[in-house]
């Protein structure tokens, strides 16, 4: 059987999350699980329980203004806890210093700007999840 593997997404807007998921469920939704996450605690929540089942979770698509806890901090805790999990941020608020402070953090795969061009998201998560 192959290995079950998904893309979680996490923003603290929900339209925001739902949009992004529309935005991969065609191409990508028969070939991964597509996960969704409101805050930094659900989607450590979602990723252990995708673990527990079985699922790896190989990129997470990450807001970056949030509360409790930015996106930068959240997606260094995955990759501490997962080093193999690409990341990837979508932010409208991020300036130019928060965007190279979480590139030296996280070593993220790519950053996006909100509102996203969905050409270059798709590409974005084509480069994470074919490597």
């Amino acid at each position: 059987m192959a290995e079950r593997r998904a893309i979680l997404i996490v923003d603290d807007e929900f339209i925001i999350l739902m949009a992004l998921k529309q935005e991969l469920i065609s191409r990508y939704g028969r070939e991964f699980l597509l996960e969704t996450a409101l805050d930094a605690a659900e989607a450590e929540a979602v990723i252990d329980e995708l673990a527990g089942e079985g699922v790896s979770v190989i990129l997470v698509i990450s807001d970056w203004l949030m509360p409790g806890m930015k996106g930068d901090e959240f997606l260094a805790e995955v990759k501490r806890r997962h080093p193999g999990v690409r990341c990837i941020i979508v932010s409208g608020q991020a300036d130019p210093e928060a965007i190279a402070k979480a590139r030296e953090l996280v070593a993220l795969d790519a950053f996006i700007r909100k509102p996203w061009d969905r050409r270059e998201l798709l590409q974005a998560v084509d480069s994470c999840v074919d490597s």
